[in-house]
């Protein structure tokens, strides 16, 4: 029979490996805390995380620094902070592209509904299609009789494998009936940087990534993938309005930790979000990146997440899109 003595040590040894709390959550943050963003600097997801991160920074007096780890579909990232230590000091900004992942990779390096705990949804953004200014289309019809002119030679750029853009690509090229060679990038600014210099000829990207370059004229929007036109660019019809009945895929981005942090400080890290997301310069800066607010709740955010793993699995398998 064991001892008092190491009795008492071991119940001291199995509280300190209790999930951190209460006085603790209470203390916190009292050192910086990282935002992962799982692509390059510029697209959507990094330029939400960096409103989130000033935020954050002004409301809790620590530095809020952002850590770009792009590559993998942006599954690098998550497996990233999906193996980090859950103490509240190391937060995603995770994106739709994770729920495709883990609906149509195979062979997953983190599984997101178990490793990873939602905090909040950010903001929702329209996907659109678009195309380089120099290419002779003005409407989805004369995109589909293009390709279909040239059957194989028209190319489609995507933030990643198994990423959204990717999974709109595929049911687009399904619908529409034609023949367009996917290239996957590690993010939307590249290619958005090829899409512009006319190395691919299409691309569904967020209203936020690209809508300085259709403002500039180097790229010409020609539909929207949601069932709603977007705000931002009221002119552009939707991709159902084009003649693809029922297509709406959007893009939300929000924030979730690694598995085990503690519920408090989910809880104080979503109630700033939902905090910022009323304050009338944050929602002017939403709106001119064409994006919604939301600011739900964690068990919100993992029902949403739980509901589209299952949509964008049947989606996957009725495209015929298994990745490794």
């Amino acid at each position: 029979m064991n001892s008092p003595a190491l009795r008492r040590r071991s119940l001291l040894s199995a509280a300190l490996a209790l999930p951190l709390g209460g006085a603790f959550a209470q203390s916190w943050p009292s050192k910086p805390i990282k935002i992962v963003v799982p692509s390059p600097p510029g697209g959507s997801t990094d330029q939400l995380a960096r409103l989130v991160g000033q935020r954050w920074q002004a409301a809790w007096g620590q530095p809020v620094l952002i850590e770009n780890k792009p590559g993998a579909g942006l599954r690098l990232g998550a497996e990233y902070v999906a193996k980090s230590a859950p103490d509240g000091y190391t937060f995603l900004m995770a994106a739709v592209h994770h729920s495709i992942a883990q609906a149509v990779y195979t062979k997953r390096a983190y599984e997101l509904q178990r490793d990873l705990t939602p905090v909040s949804v950010v903001a929702i953004v329209p996907n659109v299609l678009i195309v380089p200014a120099t290419l002779p289309v003005h409407s989805v019809a004369e995109l589909v009789a293009l390709a279909k002119k040239e059957p194989g030679k028209l190319s489609y750029g995507s933030t990643g494998l198994g990423t959204a853009h990717h999974l709109i690509g595929e049911q687009f090229s399904d619908m529409t009936g034609i023949d367009i060679q996917h290239i996957p990038y590690k993010g939307s600014a590249p290619a958005l940087v090829d899409l512009m210099g006319g190395q691919i000829q299409i691309m569904f990207d967020t209203v936020a990534s690209c809508l300085p370059h259709i403002k500039s004229g180097k790229i010409r929007p020609l539909a929207v993938a949601t069932a709603k036109r977007s705000s931002a660019l009221p002119e552009v019809p939707t991709l159902a309005e084009s003649g693809l009945v029922g297509f709406d895929i959007a893009s939300w981005f929000g924030l979730m930790a690694p598995a085990g942090t503690p519920p408090d400080i989910v809880q104080r890290a979503q109630a700033e979000v939902a905090k910022m997301l009323t304050a009338p310069e944050t929602r002017a800066q939403l709106d001119a990146m064409g994006a919604d607010p939301v600011g739900n709740t964690p068990e919100q955010m993992k029902q949403q997440i739980d509901a589209e793993v299952r949509r964008f699995g049947e989606l996957a398998k009725k495209a015929k899109l298994q990745l490794d």
